[in-house]
């Protein structure tokens, strides 16, 4: 993400948390900014790790209750193509590539793929509002490496 894009996110992350009258905190403001910086769809234990360099006295349930309330206020959405909660910066609709060998997931942002119709029928009353598509297989690193 690039300086600018930070900078703006991070300042609509202050405008709502005053909106809402959340507490705008060190720790949730250095947790967002942590998934925003990475592109590689974070687990909370990476970004606790990345955090902590920067916040010694922070929690590991610090994290993983910021990155929920994130996830709710729709700033981050988790990602679960592998079993295990990740995170995403881009709330965007979007698309991933899964490697089932190592675990990366790539942003795939596909116009194609985001007009698919969507199923009307056999839904036992459940209503479709969104949708993101994983497509699983392996990264270019892992099938050189032989993996």
């Amino acid at each position: 993400m690039q300086p600018d894009q930070l900078q703006a996110k991070l300042r609509d992350f202050e405008d709502l948390c005053r909106q809402k009258g959340i507490p705008l905190t060190v720790q949730r403001v250095a947790i967002f900014k942590a998934v925003l910086q990475r592109d590689d769809h974070p687990t909370a234990d990476q970004v606790f790790e990345m955090v902590k360099q920067r916040i010694p006295q922070l929690s590991r349930t610090t994290v993983y209750r910021v990155l929920d309330a994130l996830a709710e206020l729709g700033l981050v959405q988790r990602v679960f193509p592998t079993g295990t909660a990740r995170f995403d910066g881009n709330v965007r609709r979007h698309h991933h590539l899964v490697c089932r060998l190592c675990g990366k997931i790539i942003d795939l942002e596909d116009q194609t793929l985001d007009q698919l119709p969507l199923p009307t029928s056999e839904l036992g009353g459940f209503e479709i509002d969104d949708f993101s598509i994983h497509f699983a297989g392996s990264c270019a690193a892992c099938r050189r490496t032989g993996a």
